[in-house]
C-alpha cells in the first residue's frame, strides 16, 4: 500500500512533526504486523526520527547542521544558492523504516517522525508512505 502526504513548510529550515499523519495512515491500512517506509521526495529535505518531548532537540539538530554545513560556501551555491541544503539532506537521508506491531508504529514514548526542511519554505513537500505487512 502506498499513500502520499502533502506537507507545507514555513521556514527555510526546520523539523516538522509528521507522526500523527503517519500513524493515521498506518491505522487506516489495517496492517497488523509489518513495516512502513517514510520517504520524502526532493533533494533538499530529509526524514528523521527524533525526540518529541520539547522542541529544543529539534532546534539543536538545525543548529548543529548549520554549524557543520554553513550556507554560502559550496560550489553548488553558484547555481541556486542551496548547496548547504543538499548536503544536509544527504547527511540526514530521505527515509526511515519503522516497524508496525499490533497495528501501530513501534516507536518509543520519546520518538516521533520528522520531515526535515532545509530549503524552504515550501507550499508542498511530498512524503511517500509505503506499507507492507499482514492484517
Amino acid at each position: 500500500m502506498r499513500r502520499t502526504l502533502q506537507i507545507a513548510t514555513d521556514a527555510r529550515e526546520g523539523l516538522h512533526d509528521i507522526t500523527e499523519a503517519v500513524s493515521r495512515v498506518v491505522a487506516e491500512s489495517a496492517i497488523d504486523e509489518g513495516l512502513v517506509n517514510v520517504y520524502v521526495r526532493g533533494a533538499t529535505a530529509g526524514i528523521m526520527i527524533q525526540e518529541n518531548w520539547d522542541d529544543s532537540v529539534q532546534r539543536d539538530v538545525i543548529d548543529l547542521l548549520a554549524r557543520t554545513i554553513p550556507r554560502g560556501i559550496w560550489k553548488h551555491d553558484r547555481q541556486d544558492g542551496n548547496g548547504d541544503a543538499h548536503l544536509k539532506a544527504g547527511l540526514v537521508g530521505p527515509s526511515v523504516t519503522i516497524p508496525i506491531a499490533a497495528g501501530r508504529l513501534l516507536t518509543s514514548t520519546w520518538q516521533n517522525v520528522f520531515l526535515c526542511e532545509f530549503d524552504g519554505p515550501r507550499s508542498q513537500r511530498e512524503v511517500v508512505l509505503t506499507l507492507w505487512g499482514t492484517a
